[in-house]
């Protein structure tokens, strides 16, 4: 059985605390203390007086909230990628919720953010100001307080209707308000809180809060950023980014596969993307390519080409009435990428960070044609530097960079294949569930305490 007593004393209002506490996170390192599992009953004092009686039952199953967004497609597919990695890894003894609490719980802004993110992402040059503009720590810690302040209650209900042992955010604007929910609470040395950062590179500052019991950052480059941040070498770890169990520890055969897609047994094979909405230069770079890739001389192809659309309808309709000289496949949206993936030699694609990672997985030499000014700019150094791919704009290079892969330069292809392989962190997602199982279990459980006894906060509003 599970049982708190509650003594509360008086506290400042909501708005008093929030702005008060803005500074006091950003003046000084957190460092969170872990308890063992215990039958033992114990007595706790919060920071404002408030006084609990925890008496710690058998073991049950653990709640996980994991917050995200679809601001890019990045944060779900890493939020589902540690999703059925707990499952495998632990089966029942963690219940998993994907949330995000934001859209469901709040209002504008925050309500409104896939939205804006999409309409600024089409025109770059407004994602470019936002993004830099508010970088400084001064500017973005008071638009959070400020939002946080109005949309508090929103936030608590939200957060608390799962009554979560462990709290993991995939999105960078899903730390702060949060963990300051928390800890008017008193629950923050009862809930794990844990940050898992999906750009490869160049992260938005609000990444880092020195309030996490972990931060997973996905290179060492970002761990170097987080350091800068403030957080301490306890608090970070380096494991990869998440990809789902079912692509990491896919066993695929090559051959087997082109025959089970359909493809060319013997061509080389390119697969070009942009992205789950099919944005980019794809049809300059696919026409480009249907041209160089057929030998004029010989009067035959010496590559395939594997298109992805994504949900772009119009496009894939477009590329399907084309006349094409080599083999070509035209896909819409797919779910399937570890076999298509699996099937061909090398990949042209923006720079997000998933389609990176699942690249280098199956050893794919990348051509990145853009990016995303921000948090995807740093992704094409990460890239190139490493010998794993090159950049470029420029539909006709990309197409003469193929051509000779597949003819003069194989083993330039090769070799970037072999660079790819070095960079793959096929184990990144399980690493990252097993560590905080492994925090969880220093924690005393929360799912029993009723929602009206942890909910102090609501009270005050």
């Amino acid at each position: 059985m599970d049982m708190v007593i509650s003594v509360a004393t008086p506290r400042k209002s909501i708005t008093e605390k929030v702005f008060q506490r803005v500074g006091g996170y950003y003046g000084s390192k957190s460092s969170q203390s872990q308890r063992k599992c215990s039958n033992e009953s114990d007595y706790d004092y919060d920071e404002d007086g408030q006084m609990e009686l925890v008496q710690i039952g058998a073991e049950r199953t653990k709640n996980v909230l994991i917050l995200m967004s679809d601001t890019g497609g990045g944060h779900r597919a890493s939020a589902e990628a540690i999703r059925d990695a707990f499952q495998i890894e632990f089966g029942d003894e963690y219940r998993i919720f994907v949330k995000d609490v934001w859209k469901e719980y709040t209002g504008w802004p925050l309500n409104d953010m896939e939205r804006s993110y999409k309409f600024m992402v089409k025109h770059v040059q407004l994602w470019k100001v936002a993004f830099h503009s508010t970088s400084p720590k001064w500017i973005h810690s008071f638009y959070l307080a400020a939002i946080a302040a109005y949309y508090a209650k929103e936030v608590e209900a939200g957060l608390m209707e799962y009554k979560p042992d462990i709290i993991i955010s995939v999105h960078p604007l899903m730390q702060h308000i949060p963990l300051w929910v928390l800890k008017w609470q008193g629950l923050q040395k009862k809930v794990v809180f844990v940050t898992v950062i999906t750009d490869l590179n160049t992260c938005h500052p609000t990444w880092f809060h020195p309030g996490v019991n972990r931060c997973y950052c996905p290179s060492q480059e970002v761990a170097k950023r987080a350091s800068l941040d403030g957080l301490e070498e306890s608090q970070i770890r380096v494991f990869g980014l998440p990809i789902r169990p079912s692509f990491a520890r896919a066993v695929l055969a090559k051959d087997q596969l082109r025959d089970e897609l359909e493809m060319d047994p013997d061509l080389p094979a390119v697969l070009l993307m942009g992205g789950a909405e099919g944005m980019g230069p794809v049809k300059k770079t696919a026409l480009a390519l249907g041209e160089s890739l057929f030998d004029k001389e010989l009067g035959k192809p010496i590559g395939q080409l594997i298109i992805i659309c994504g949900r772009n309808k119009t496009l894939a309709a477009t590329l399907q009435s084309e006349q094409w000289m080599i083999p070509v496949k035209v896909r819409g949206f797919e779910t399937q990428m570890e076999k298509w993936m699996g099937a061909c030699d090398c990949i042209i694609t923006k720079a997000g960070p998933g389609t990176i990672a699942e690249a280098l997985l199956r050893g794919l030499p990348i051509i990145l044609n853009d990016y995303i000014p921000g948090q995807e700019k740093g992704n094409v150094p990460y890239v190139v530097d490493n010998g794993a791919g090159v950049f470029t704009r420029s539909p006709k290079e990309t197409a003469r960079l193929v051509t000779e892969w597949f003819s003069t330069k194989k083993d330039e292809l090769q070799r970037m294949s072999e660079n790819a392989l070095k960079l793959a962190q096929p184990e990144a997602v399980f690493n990252i569930v097993k560590d905080l199982h492994d925090l969880a279990c220093q924690r005393g459980p929360l799912a029993n305490i009723p929602y009206m006894l942890t909910s102090s906060f609501t009270s005050l509003i």
